[in-house]
């Protein structure tokens, strides 16, 4: 029999997955009561809301938004709420640029609505979406978000060896992986097959910006050395 630790029903409070899903929810009410903090016509007050919420977009980005990025279901999602990252990141430019009490508030109020826009798409769409996908150990992504909330980064191996893991629930993990790569980093793909597919999903998400190189080609192990680099302008 499993240790009890490890029973549980599926979305109650005891399902991981929906533990790790408050974890996420966790961080957006923080996010929300420090808007709500802000004291417009103090300039130093924003500071703490501008760190937190930069520090939330990434943290998002290089979890939740990377896993769902590859599969083509969620794939237009994830490009939606990174066009809306961008406007939440354009907004908080102007917040911490605001010269007066007036733009501040100004600011505030428009950061407010682009922020409830994006984190109610990651609750009601990204969110629920991740927990079916297959591949996804939502949990675990939990965790590197919030090791990146917290100000560390994820830990990461240069090689990513999925031969152990089914079909159909790999793809996640990989789109991981690439997320966190800085332009010319790299890792090595070892799989028990060609990964024809998977370099297809790469081609439709990350168009130009990858390289794919084969170090071993079968028969019976395939190693591919995938690398960012800068996508063109």
């Amino acid at each position: 029999m499993s240790p009890a630790a490890e029973v549980f029903i599926q979305a109650t409070g005891t399902d991981p997955d929906v533990q790790a899903q408050g974890v996420v929810e966790h961080a957006q009410g923080q996010l929300l009561e420090r808007l709500e903090a802000v004291d417009a016509s103090q300039a130093e007050s924003a500071a703490p809301l501008v760190e937190q919420l930069r520090r939330y977009l990434e943290a998002a980005d290089l979890s939740l938004y990377a896993a769902a990025s590859g599969a083509a279901g969620t794939r237009l999602t994830v490009r939606a709420l990174r066009a809306q990252v961008a406007v939440v990141q354009g907004q908080l430019d102007a917040l911490a640029s605001a010269g007066d009490g007036t733009g501040r508030e100004r600011a505030l109020r428009t950061l407010g609505g682009g922020l409830a826009v994006l984190l109610g798409a990651e609750r009601d769409v990204l969110l629920p979406a991740l927990r079916t996908l297959p591949g996804v150990d939502l949990p675990a992504l939990a965790e590197d978000f919030t090791t990146v909330l917290e100000g560390g980064r994820p830990a990461d191996s240069a090689v990513v060896d999925v031969r152990e893991i089914p079909h159909g629930r790999r793809h996640p993990r990989i789109f991981t992986r690439f997320a966190r790569l800085a332009d010319g980093e790299s890792f090595v793909l070892v799989n028990n097959h060609d990964p024809k597919p998977l370099r297809r999903e790469f081609e439709a998400t990350h168009p130009d910006a990858f390289t794919w190189e084969y170090v071993e080609s079968g028969p019976e192990q395939w190693q591919v050395r995938i690398t960012r680099v800068a996508a063109s302008a």
